[in-house]
């Protein structure tokens, strides 16, 4: 059994985190957040105590492993996508290895910083990259892998998930915090475009508003187009008709890869792989951190060359802009 903390116990993705842990027989000694609404928690691991100060959190950690000789071998961090990078330091400054979300971190040279502290405390960084494990990705990359060398797909990626007005509000409305839209909704998607179809050769964005961003890509093995919005008003009628508020769609030479379910349990396989030492690091989050941070400081070019057909959506004012 491994002694876990994990850093963003209120969030959303939390509960998956809590629920791996229990489902590979680990145990859970504390949490942190600034938040104190983690009802969740038991749940999952009632007794693990809970802190709302960082420097509490910490002195408790350290009082843990020498009053009474219970060491960290994870820390799990589900935090604000800026403040990966200084919680992923500080479980390996405690000794123990990092599980984070994505994205790993905003910015290449993050990476390489990690690197050395990696080095030097001799943990390992792990990253959650769960599309790799999903059935239907895996089907697809064995499909491609079997095609003939020089074949380049064809792959249309759109991606809209609804959120209210609350999200300008939030940190993940804050370019700053969260990367901007392709970075906080998008990462995922290219890191699995990324592992499937090969290196990067060209990054091209078309559209980057505050609701949506759109662009195109292209892999050693594939052309992308694609678009991702938070707008309710980008979904397809027929979507809305449902009352649903989010549609994703990847087609593939103009067939749809369907991957809607299969998502409950990735988090735990995800963790089974990591004890095993067979999970990815730092080298393996690269090519995503790269393709968003690109992304976000580009200039769009408009509606030229090759662009996704949802480019073309009306674009609509901030909600909080008066002028």
């Amino acid at each position: 059994m491994k002694n876990f903390a994990l850093i963003g116990a209120s969030g959303y993705i939390a509960p998956r985190h809590l629920k791996a842990i229990k489902d590979t027989n680990n145990n859970l000694v504390a949490a942190l957040d600034r938040f104190d609404s983690v009802g969740v928690m038991d749940s999952y691991f009632p007794d693990a105590d809970f802190f709302v100060e960082p420097e509490i959190f910490d002195r408790h950690i350290e009082k843990l492993k020498y009053d009474k000789g219970i060491n960290l071998d994870y820390v799990s961090i589900c935090t604000p996508n800026y403040l990966h990078d200084s919680h992923i330091r500080m479980a390996l400054r405690r000794g123990a290895d990092a599980i984070c979300e994505k994205p790993l971190v905003l910015n290449p040279w993050n990476l390489d910083a990690l690197q050395k502290v990696e080095k030097e405390s001799g943990q390992r960084v792990w990253n959650i990259l769960q599309l790799r494990l999903h059935q239907s990705i895996l089907d697809l990359k064995k499909k491609v892998d079997a095609a003939p060398k020089d074949k380049v797909f064809d792959v249309d990626l759109t991606y809209l998930t609804s959120r209210g007005n609350w999200y300008y509000t939030s940190w993940k409305g804050d370019q700053n915090k969260s990367g901007g839209i392709a970075t906080n909704i998008g990462v995922h998607f290219y890191d699995m475009l990324s592992w499937i179809f090969g290196d990067i050769k060209e990054n091209i964005v078309h559209v980057q508003t505050h609701d949506r961003s759109s662009g195109y890509l292209e892999f050693e093995r594939a052309r992308v187009r694609w678009f991702l919005s938070i707008n309710y008003d980008v979904l397809p009628e027929e979507i809305k008709r449902k009352s649903q508020r989010t549609y994703r769609s990847i087609l593939i030479e103009g067939e749809e890869l369907e991957f809607s379910g299969g998502f409950t349990d990735l988090h735990t396989r995800v963790y089974e792989d990591i004890l095993e030492g067979k999970g990815y690091g730092l080298e393996d989050a690269r090519q995503a951190i790269d393709i968003v941070h690109n992304i976000r400081n580009s200039d769009p070019i408009g509606l030229k060359g090759d662009y996704h057909p949802f480019a073309k959506k009306e674009l609509v004012k901030h909600p909080f802009d008066f002028k």
